[in-house]
């Protein structure tokens, strides 16, 4: 299937310019979104609750903020960046009754529209802009002149063909037009954006280090030792992979690690890991997992927070903590500063 790809000089970022866009939460995405459009020229404010203590970071980073309800009044588009599980009920509750009639709703993940948490007003172009990294990284690309490539999509088209400008526009001034602006649909990025975190990015990658610094300290080695082979050298091999595929990791690393990389590899993700992935979609495609994470949120994250706890106090996160206090360099290029982003 053949996909259609959208840069700078296909996008008229003067349609984003022209209106004033409500950005609903301060996240990770939210604060990205907010200051690169700004920076970009577009008139910008953003929508918390009043009692929330982000309010000062936006003020700190000369940003208006105001209430839910009062962003969405003024705004031509309303962009929904606050956690999913949230989406549903600030939709009924705040943009609903608010959002003026022909503007545009769009969203940073189709999760909540694909799911059907959330039902648009059929006046509404519903339009989504998806960048693929996280916001601290779609910032600091766009401050070093460089962009993230977003995906963008089309939900609801109620204004005569408006809704896909609007969308390259609002993608080309966060800096996705400096790479490539991407045409899917929500359905698409939603499963594959859900399926790549819990397979490979977040849970197989997470539980794959876990497992190999175990067997290493569960055998009597040093954790140190334990912590540089199976999570600091990740971020080496991975970044050979980025930066040329495969192939040119294999190119840099030993014959021995290549060599060990063919005859062990299968061996420890192999056809049951597969089958677990394909597990995993299915779950995904069929709506069984979005009904677990929905549920999980309205009862308070539970169990999310026992985990939660568990990492930080297993022995990995503690011998890692000391270790990276020994390379000043780390804590000189971080991307992520909780005190600001």
């Amino acid at each position: 299937m053949s996909i259609e790809i959208f840069y700078d000089a296909d996008c008229d970022v003067d349609i984003i310019k022209g209106k004033r866009v409500a950005v609903l939460g301060y996240g990770s995405q939210g604060r990205a979104h907010a200051l690169n459009l700004k920076d970009s020229g577009v008139d910008v404010v953003v929508g918390l609750k009043p009692t929330s203590a982000t309010n000062k970071k936006v003020k700190a980073d000369g940003l208006e903020s105001v209430a839910t309800s009062d962003a969405v009044k003024g705004a031509d588009v309303v962009m929904v960046l606050t956690p999913d599980e949230w989406q549903a009920q600030i939709y009924r509750e705040d943009i609903e009754p608010n959002i003026k009639e022909g503007a545009t709703l769009a969203f940073g993940h189709g999760f909540a529209i694909h799911y059907g948490q959330i039902v648009p007003r059929r006046d509404l172009d519903v339009i989504m802009v998806a960048p693929k990294a996280p916001g601290h990284t779609v910032r600091n690309e766009f401050e070093q002149g460089r962009g993230i490539p977003d995906l963008i999509a089309v939900a609801q088209d109620a204004n005569g063909g408006a809704a896909l400008e609007t969308a390259k526009s609002y993608a080309s001034a966060i800096g996705g037009g400096r790479t490539a602006i991407i045409y899917t649909t929500f359905k698409d990025e939603t499963e594959t954006d859900l399926f790549g975190e819990q397979a490979v990015l977040c849970g197989g990658v997470v539980e794959l280090i876990k497992m190999g610094y175990e067997t290493l300290v569960e055998a009597g080695y040093p954790p140190e030792l334990a912590y540089f082979e199976c999570l600091h050298e990740t971020k080496l091999i991975v970044d050979l992979i980025y930066e040329g595929g495969i192939a040119n990791m294999n190119y840099s690393i030993s014959n021995n690690a290549e060599f060990g990389e063919y005859v062990t590899g299968e061996a420890v993700v192999n056809e049951s890991s597969r089958k677990a992935m394909r597990q995993a979609l299915k779950n995904i495609q069929d709506g069984s997992y979005a009904k677990e994470f929905i549920m999980e949120g309205a009862m308070g994250y539970p169990s999310m927070t026992a985990r939660r706890r568990n990492m930080e106090a297993h022995s990995i996160e503690q011998v890692g903590g000391k270790l990276r206090e020994m390379m000043p360099w780390i804590a000189a290029n971080k991307i992520i500063d909780k005190d600001v982003n």
